[in-house]
């Protein structure tokens, strides 16, 4: 996974970007907020980013802001690092948009364990985003009936935007997803196909009759 580094001290800098590399992602490290935002704008931007709190120019907690109220589809996963143990500071890194932090100096465990959590959330939001897509364009395909339908009180056949009369059920099945499977109602059964029967049968008895 790609991850972008902002740290100003280039040990601490050095450490974790041999550590990145290590565990098998590729790093790109920034010095300073700014270059570490300009990172985050390109296409395709990282999507895991660790940023220490106190930088010159664009500190962490700036960092975060900005990252949150760009229009990113899937926006990075923030660690922040903060070398302040008191709980303001890291409140103050939660309600700025980051999502996890670790306190300096920190064990390499740790931060492989958090790493992690974030490869594991960025994959479900990348995830989720591949089947938001996937919906939306099975959407567009659905076609819907909508408005006023003419159609004829005696036939039942509507009239179709070429201005001619076609069944119900082709015309229905040329604007919508619905396929029609064929069958007989009790009243229709009762009214319509019963006597027909009752009148085949009738025919047929009477053409066995000796004489005809």
């Amino acid at each position: 996974m790609r991850v972008v580094i902002a740290e100003d001290d280039a040990v601490s800098r050095r450490i974790l970007e041999t550590l990145l590399r290590k565990w098998g992602h590729e790093v790109t490290t920034t010095q300073d907020g700014e270059a570490a935002w300009n990172v985050l704008r390109e296409p395709g931007a990282p999507s895991l980013a660790i940023l220490d709190i106190l930088m010159p120019g664009i500190d962490g907690l700036e960092l975060c802001r900005r990252v949150r109220q760009s229009p990113n589809n899937i926006p990075p996963y923030i660690i922040l690092l903060t070398a302040n143990h008191g709980v303001p500071e890291i409140v103050k890194g939660i309600e700025a948009g980051a999502n996890d932090y670790l306190i300096k100096p920190y064990d390499s465990d740790e931060l492989r364990a958090r790493v992690q959590v974030g490869v594991r959330m960025v994959e479900l939001q990348t995830s989720l985003a591949e089947r938001v897509k996937e919906l939306e364009v099975a959407l567009t395909h659905v076609k819907k009936l909508e408005g006023i339908l003419p159609i004829c009180s005696y036939c039942k056949k509507i009239r179709n935007d070429l201005d001619s009369w076609q069944h119900v059920e082709s015309y229905v099945a040329a604007h919508s997803q619905v396929e029609f499977s064929h069958g007989i109602c009790p009243a229709c059964f009762e009214n319509t196909v019963k006597p027909q029967l009752e009148s085949f049968q009738i025919s047929q008895a009477l053409a066995l009759e000796p004489g005809n």
